[in-house]
């Protein structure tokens, strides 16, 4: 079974999705970290970001491979290495390429095939996997994420005016409601959350629910 969960940054699908799976004793597919892995061998092999062709064709034949909550780079555990600022500042040369993306999407679904899986992104229920068994969009208002990450940053001793932060949010939004391809927005059968008001514990009852009654219903 696939279950695929998406919504706009700082929604905490990442969190959601990832204590879901535990839940479930699904495996968490961590999107994000095959792009970072890529892009971390693209740096290493001083790849011109300036110069798609290049991109494509470095991440077209790059060798990334996924072992439960650890990732390869031609065999390489780079779990630790993908999270370093410089990738996270050069990611998105490849993640705005429609080849790159493809690709990557592919690899996405090898990795899924005959496994109990809960993935998240923007865009993996309407492009990556649209025959998955459960969708479901978790989204929250904007001043909502917002304030989010304002505590965030205030915990982590990283703290900045929230005007500024939804300022930020709301540039990112609609870069990526605008993308060509992985686009943010729900599946068309996609349960829609809107977590306004609901803590962690609670977003999570509502996300194992959804799951739990699809299982269900395809079981007969």
């Amino acid at each position: 079974m696939i279950v695929t969960i998406d919504g706009p940054a700082g929604a905490g699908k990442s969190s959601i999705a990832k204590i879901a799976a535990e839940r479930l004793g699904f495996a968490f597919l961590d999107t994000g970290a095959l792009y970072r892995a890529v892009t971390l061998g693209a740096i290493r092999s001083q790849v011109d970001f300036d110069n798609p062709e290049e991109v494509i064709q470095y991440a077209n034949g790059a060798v990334v491979q996924w072992n439960a909550d650890r990732v390869l780079l031609g065999g390489e555990d780079v779990s630790d290495q993908i999270r370093t600022p410089p990738v996270t500042d050069a990611i998105h040369f490849l993640a705005d390429l429609p080849e790159v993306r493809t690709r990557l999407s592919e690899l996405q679904r090898e990795i899924t095939v005959g496994r109990d899986v809960v993935t998240e992104g923007r865009d993996q229920g309407s492009e990556v996997f649209p025959n998955a068994e459960c969708k479901i969009f978790l989204t929250a208002s904007a001043e909502e994420r917002a304030k989010r990450r304002h505590q965030q940053l205030a915990e982590m001793g990283r703290p900045l005016p929230i005007e500024d932060i939804l300022k930020a949010q709301d540039g990112r939004d609609e870069k990526d409601r605008s993308r060509p391809m992985g686009a943010l927005r729900p599946a068309d059968d996609a349960v829609i959350i809107d977590s306004d008001g609901m803590d962690t514990s609670t977003v999570l009852d509502k996300v194992l629910e959804i799951i739990e009654a699809k299982r269900k219903t395809l079981e007969g």
